[in-house]
């Protein structure tokens, strides 16, 4: 059974600084499949960051587009994503992700059946 698990370096940033979450992915897998990143907020709908499919196209949301970098070690099964020039907006629970059976990397939760525990991202101004 595949299992996520996130990671972050950085700690409590300010605006403008930067944080890099990091995805442990174990397990064996076949086939395509996609990871991405997703954050949540209290109340509010999970929303989709940046993903990765297995042969690697890579598609961003809007907000986070010359921002975020997500980037793969495919030798270590570890995702990463560099945040960069954080705002504050970017506050949130923030979850890596994977969808079996993908061939693109698609920004939908609803395509995904496995979840890390999510970890939490704090940029004060």
């Amino acid at each position: 059974q595949v299992q996520l698990v996130e990671s972050l370096v950085g700690g409590s940033v300010q605006v403008g600084d930067s944080l890099t979450l990091s995805c442990d992915k174990s397990g064996a897998t076949e086939g395509f499949y996609s990871v991405a990143w997703f954050r949540q907020d209290a109340g509010k709908e999970r929303q989709g960051v940046a993903a990765m499919s297995s042969d690697d196209k890579i598609r961003y949301a809007d907000s986070v587009k010359g921002r975020f970098t997500i980037s793969t070690d495919h030798a270590k099964n570890k995702y990463t994503l560099q945040m960069n020039n954080l705002k504050p907006e970017d506050t949130s629970v923030y979850y890596c992700a994977a969808a079996w059976g993908i061939a693109s990397p698609m920004l939908l939760p609803a395509l995904y059946t496995t979840w890390g525990h999510g970890t939490r991202v704090n940029v004060s101004s």
